[in-house]
């Protein structure tokens, strides 16, 4: 335990100081061809939801079912 603490008490200052001396003032921009790569991989994403909703619909139909023919089956 105490060479954790002084692991920590010697890094702690450490990124004190490199945090102080960064400069956070430039705006960066983005051009127009990092937004259409952007824009295609959020439609990608979309895209790939299609199936996934798909599929869970008919997990959830499949449960529902079997569900019901046990219902059934334990009340003949």
């Amino acid at each position: 335990m105490r060479t954790l603490a002084t692991i920590m008490g010697i890094i702690a200052p450490a990124t004190a100081f490199a945090a102080d001396k960064v400069v956070t003032n430039s705006v960066f921009v983005s051009g127009p061809l990092i937004l259409l790569f952007l824009g295609f991989c959020a439609l990608v994403v979309v895209i790939q939801l299609v199936p996934a909703m798909m599929m869970l619909y008919g997990m959830i139909k499949g449960i529902k079912s079997v569900v019901k023919e046990e219902m059934e089956a334990t009340h003949k």
